[in-house]
């Protein structure tokens, strides 16, 4: 009997291991023939790129779209963010980048730029009524700083010189957002960036530079890869500029004819009203990948009990040991290295929404197999006992006498692990899933509400799990007496 299980759980493990590596697994014969491009992009930079409506707009995104247009070739527009879109693109989970992306000798080194489609130099702003007319008034004050733009890197080679010190962010809304909560006294950003918040009304600045350090933006391709969608991005781009197409984009969003529409989506009322069908579709994005992942997790964490309360200590060991290095590493951790680090090592494709979905499930399966062990273990010893003196063998003992009373006992704590496990799913925004949290992000990115924004999407979250909550004390009326 003991063989029989070891041999079962053995079994149950392979294939749940089998079951996430197929998960993100394209084949060859598939990527080969549909030579659709993925482009990764940071969808909270206007006037670049943005989110207005269901779709993504902005200079970068329009000047795709006209030279995929022009040369005949598709793409998907992947919105991980700039850190997250480079990252991407080291590990081959996207083949390009275009993300307002200063063309460095550094980021040469890992990448091959296309011809530049824009100029733009740096400027540091302030909020309008402050004190501060220079760059010497910044002596002993704080700058907030975007995180791995070329903005940031002329603030710290700035600040020996000025004497302030930088605090970095991942986007421009909250670095915005800093300075106007009085934590920062300037914010440094790209030229157009600034100015187009400022010239829509999103930010109340005013600037106290001159342009700094011109910087140009170029497409990005992993070095020595995807050559020919290079050569097509640089053709188009060609074409569109001797066509006049370029310049119309170009002034649709930083000439006279970039206006403030903003003014309709102000409050909670107009937020809640404008973004409704993306906050629904960020709700749905949550839920589903929340639901897939317990699943997975309820199948790895009942496999992982079972090996946990095993009389066999090498599937005890097994156990013990995948449990304690889940519980170990944090998530945000654990998302990346299954987005970026995963595909490399298997030379294998992995969407967002897979990435998160393996994210979610292997981490909760391992504290739903605690749990399982705890009920199974806090189930009178004595029972075990009779139903053997009955002849009960091990298998029928535990799926008709202990489990039975060990589910009672785990129900409250795993519909408190799936409430986690919702929550945790905002964590995989770092990965470019558009949950209901990166949603929001995204519309903030726009309106720079963030006030009532974050208010509407916690709401959500609330009701969600309130939902849940129902549900625990319902089934624990049920099946605890």
């Amino acid at each position: 009997m003991y063989k029989r299980t070891k041999t079962s759980l053995l079994i149950a493990f392979t294939f749940i291991i089998s079951l996430f590596i197929g998960f993100g697994s394209p084949s060859q014969e598939v990527q080969a023939q549909d030579k659709v491009y993925e482009i990764a992009t940071d969808t909270t930079y206007a006037p670049f790129v943005f989110q207005e409506g269901d779709d993504y707009v902005g200079i970068d995104v329009d000047i795709l779209d006209a030279v995929a247009r022009d040369q005949g070739f598709e793409y998907e527009l992947n919105p991980l963010g700039f850190n997250a879109a480079l990252q991407g693109l080291e590990a081959k989970q996207v083949d390009g980048v275009i993300a307002g992306m200063g063309i460095t000798e550094e980021r040469k080194e890992s990448f091959d730029f296309s011809d530049p489609y824009y100029e733009a130099g740096t400027v540091y702003g302030v909020e309008a009524d402050s004190e501060y007319e220079s760059l010497e008034d910044l002596e002993g004050e704080v700058v907030a700083i975007k995180t791995g733009t070329h903005g940031a890197d002329v603030a710290k080679s700035m600040q020996d010189d000025y004497g302030f010190t930088t605090r970095e962010f991942e986007d421009s809304v909250n670095m915005y957002n800093d300075v106007m909560a009085g934590n920062a006294a300037a914010a440094i950003e790209d030229t157009p960036v600034m100015s187009y918040a400022i010239e829509t009304g999103q930010v109340n600045f005013r600037v106290i530079s001159e342009d700094i350090d011109q910087v140009s933006y170029g497409f990005a391709v992993q070095k020595g890869e995807n050559a020919e969608l290079l050569d097509m991005f640089n053709q188009g781009l060609a074409n569109i500029k001797e066509s006049g197409e370029y310049d119309e984009i170009v002034q649709s969003y930083v000439g006279e004819e970039a206006i403030d529409n903003q003014q309709a989506e102000s409050g909670i009322l107009g937020q809640l009203s404008a973004n409704f069908s993306n906050l629904l579709s960020g709700l749905w994005t949550t839920v589903s990948v929340t639901a897939i992942s317990i699943v997975l997790a309820l199948i790895l964490g009942v496999v992982l009990g079972l090996m946990r309360t095993s009389d066999n200590k090498a599937l005890d060991l097994i156990g013990l040991v995948y449990i304690d290095i889940m519980r170990g590493i944090p998530m945000i951790v654990l998302a990346f290295f299954v987005y970026f680090g995963i595909p490399q090592l298997l030379n294998i494709n992995l969407s967002a929404f897979q990435a998160g979905v393996i994210t979610l499930s292997i981490n909760a399966g391992a504290y739903i197999g605690e749990i399982i062990r705890g009920g199974i273990n806090a189930v009178d010893v004595g029972q075990k006992e009779a139903s053997r003196s009955l002849g009960l063998p091990q298998g029928k003992t535990m799926r008709y006498v202990i489990l039975p009373q060990a589910v009672k006992i785990m129900v409250p704590s795993l519909i408190n692990q799936l409430i986690m496990t919702l929550k945790d799913s905002s964590i995989l925004s770092v990965i470019g899933l558009v949950e209901l949290t990166q949603t929001g992000r995204i519309i903030i990115a726009r309106t720079y509400q963030p006030g009532s924004m974050w208010l509407i999407v916690g709401a959500m979250y609330v009701i969600l799990i309130t939902i849940l909550a129902k549900l625990s004390n319902y089934l624990e009326r049920k099946w605890i007496k």
